[in-house]
């Protein structure tokens, strides 16, 4: 029972002091990602990254549900193979973004047509762009993106560019839990 005892002080002292930290984030991969798009990240930084042309779906309703069920009927019913992530064009009112649409991304620019699908959703062709982005893992709250928002505009304003306009990446759907659901905000450069 001493020996016990001791072993159990000996452990518990080793242990005193020390924190948990918290995992580092990773990305949780639930589809591919289109052609040439390079891996969300890094995290809680902000990175400036090439993305290619690429072809989406794109819809101006507003609402995350109603925009995403447009926009899953569409490619269920022309048999588009989803791809991660989902972009969220936003808009820029009084340096607050809000949400104004939102887009399926096609593998490649051989997928699919352009032009209308209907009257709610538009296949169309983005040229390839340069931006700065800003990745957490967790929820897409305004909080977290108030925070990407700010720390894109230090950098915007330290390295004198200009962004265009504003979008959010959302890589993971709700079967990954919230705490662990990739964003990226994204400023497009001009």
């Amino acid at each position: 029972m001493k020996s016990s005892l001791l072993s159990f002080v000996v452990l518990l002292t080793a242990c005193v002091g020390q924190e948990n930290p918290a995992a580092a984030p990773a990305y949780v991969d639930e589809a591919p990602l289109p052609a040439g798009w390079p891996q969300p990240g890094p995290y809680n930084q902000v990175a400036e990254k090439s993305y290619p042309k690429y072809r989406a779906a794109f819809t101006d309703n507003r609402g995350e549900s109603v925009a995403f069920w447009t926009l899953f009927l569409h490619i269920q019913r022309k048999e588009i193979p989803m791809t991660a992530p989902v972009q969220m064009p936003m808009t820029d009112a009084d340096g607050k973004l809000s949400q104004a649409g939102m887009a399926f991304l096609y593998q490649n620019d051989d997928v699919g047509e352009k032009g209308a699908d209907g009257g709610k959703v538009v296949v169309k062709d983005v040229p390839a762009e340069t931006v700065l982005s800003y990745t957490w893992q967790g929820p897409d709250s305004q909080a977290n993106i108030a925070t990407a928002r700010a720390r894109l505009d230090a950098k915007l304003t330290e390295t004198k560019q200009a962004a265009k306009s504003f979008r959010l990446l959302g890589y993971n759907g709700p079967g990954t839990p919230r705490e662990k659901r990739t964003w990226e905000l994204q400023a497009i450069l001009r």
